[in-house]
């Protein structure tokens, strides 16, 4: 089985380029024995762990790329297959998807106490994987990483290299940035095409006609396979969920109204509740609460956004462009920053705040729109910034929206 999986790994290295590398290669400590890399269906992790395979100057013999999903072929255990691999010189060894293997964690943690390999791996089934974090106490560094940012689109469209600045940054000296940032390129002749179809690395690979099919597809495996298993949803259940994405997206944010959408799928608002958290969990969709109300299961969303704007040009027939702007601007915080909407309850209704859209790490307020818009809803409150759509650069405290995809 060694031979064949050694095969494999050679010609997926033999096959690979390695011209452009993500910001993955900045975050990750590769000093670490045990490194895990998280994210999304179709984020380029497979891409990311060849790259550092092939990277490494060490003779092939010594490094080895296996898929879960080719090693369930076999009959051969993973932990074996790692002690087969050291035993005749092995050094590196890469797991990809290994979500797939039954009890991946009980062959992590022998594989980290019985050998010297350094071992990374992938999988895209989160949940799983961030529940195997406790169980694998302090061995596993875990990394989670998101799509393409503006930046990384822009370098593979145009082949120029950009920084990445800091939200400090970005706030206090957008003027600056931009302005140099715009002399080497037009932002708004690649603004809309990155919306639509540049968060997924897999645009550069397949004809644009067939990409919004291959996301639907990305986000129907996670429904049918990742979450149903984690969660023991039935299959016949599945499609309530896939009705619930489909009413999300065609909603503007601030219109949440929980009992009309659990009438809609034909649930009770407890089952709605746990099927925002599970589609949440499988970064289905990305959930702000009020900054004056708790995150757990049952506390009501006060906004519910697909996790990127690539998922609502596939799954939306109607785009609503404010929820385009606000789902941008959510992506590409998220994960760096706590994030809250500024909104006002009534009833079993969201109503837009007032004192604008979103509260960053609880110190900044920031209010989303297009060109014309103006501070009056925040014109009285400290460190609260427009972040407008629809210009290049921007003014005192109005910043352009599209610069925020440089945060990484």
């Amino acid at each position: 089985m060694l031979d064949r999986i050694q095969q494999y790994s050679l010609s997926s290295l033999k096959n690979l380029s390695i011209d452009y590398r993500r910001y993955f290669f900045d975050e990750v400590d590769f000093d670490n024995k045990l490194i895990g890399i998280i994210g999304d269906r179709g984020i380029g992790k497979t891409t990311f762990l060849l790259q550092y395979l092939k990277s490494l100057e060490i003779p092939h013999s010594q490094k080895l790329y296996v898929s879960a999903e080719f090693l369930l072929l076999g009959s051969v255990k993973l932990y074996e297959l790692a002690e087969e691999f050291e035993k005749i010189g092995g050094k590196v060894l890469v797991i990809d998807e290994i979500h797939h293997i039954p009890d991946f964690e009980k062959h992590l943690k022998l594989m980290y106490d019985s050998s010297n390999l350094k071992i990374l791996f992938s999988g895209s089934n989160a949940i799983k994987l961030e529940h195997a974090k406790a169980d694998l106490s302090r061995r596993a560094v875990l990394y989670r990483f998101g799509g393409l940012s503006f930046r990384e689109f822009m370098e593979l469209k145009t082949g120029e290299k950009f920084d990445s600045f800091s939200l400090e940054s970005l706030l206090e000296e957008h003027m600056e940035i931009a302005f140099e940032l715009t002399k080497k390129f037009k932002p708004f002749a690649y603004w809309k095409e990155y919306l639509q179809y540049g968060y997924y690395p897999f645009y550069f690979q397949v004809p644009q006609e067939s990409f919004l099919l291959r996301v639907n597809e990305t986000i129907n495996t996670t429904i049918e396979h990742d979450l149903a298993y984690i969660f023991n949803i039935e299959p016949r259940f599945t499609i309530k969920l896939k009705q619930l994405v489909a009413l999300i997206c065609a909603s503007k944010p601030y219109e949440l109204n929980i009992t009309k959408l659990a009438q809609k799928i034909e649930i009770n608002r407890n089952t709605l509740y746990q099927y925002i958290y599970y589609l949440s969990r499988g970064k289905v969709f990305n959930i702000l609460h009020h900054s004056a109300k708790g995150d757990n299961i049952f506390a009501k969303p006060a906004k519910i956004y697909l996790a990127n704007t690539n998922l609502n040009y596939a799954y939306c027939s109607d785009i609503e462009i404010g929820t385009i702007r606000e789902g941008f601007f959510v992506n590409q915080l998220k994960n760096y920053f706590s994030l809250h909407a500024k909104s006002a309850f009534l009833d079993d209704r969201i109503l837009a705040s007032k004192q604008g859209d979103f509260l960053i790490d609880g110190k900044y307020i920031v209010e989303i729109g297009g060109k014309n818009k103006s501070f009056e809803q925040i014109k009285e409150i400290p460190k609260s910034f427009v972040v407008a759509d629809e210009i290049e650069v921007g003014y005192g405290n109005k910043i352009p929206l599209w610069l925020f995809g440089f945060m990484y």
